[in-house]
């Protein structure tokens, strides 16, 4: 029997899970990228990029081809893109309220009772 859609869904954003994966996926917005340009930007270990890279090449949202002795990571489809935009675009929002709402407690702290 198949997961239901709920446990599907827990499983795909656990995928999101770890700082290093959000950050591969913000670099691979642009473009495809070998994983000695990852490297340089992440500054991880190798094997810990690897460990890392493996989870969403396994969830089929990363692909990983060859090229000559270069192995080049990509979006399999541009929906996981506008989903690391989406979550950009809400936290931008969240964090505008929350600024929102410290200017106004600052402005009450200031206020004659």
């Amino acid at each position: 029997m198949p997961a239901p859609p709920y446990q599907a869904k827990t499983e795909f954003f656990g995928m999101f899970g770890h700082p290093v994966r959000i950050r591969v996926l913000e670099l691979l917005q642009d473009a495809p990228k070998p994983v000695r340009d990852l490297l340089a930007e992440i500054d991880i270990e190798p094997s810990s990029l690897s460990q890392q890279l493996a989870i969403p090449r396994r969830s089929d949202i990363v692909t990983a081809t060859r090229h000559g002795t270069a192995v080049v990571d990509a979006f399999a489809g541009g929906d996981v893109a506008e989903l690391i935009r989406a979550a950009c675009r809400i936290l931008t929002e969240m964090r505008a309220e929350q600024n929102q709402l410290l200017a106004e407690l600052r402005e009450s702290l200031t206020e004659p009772a």
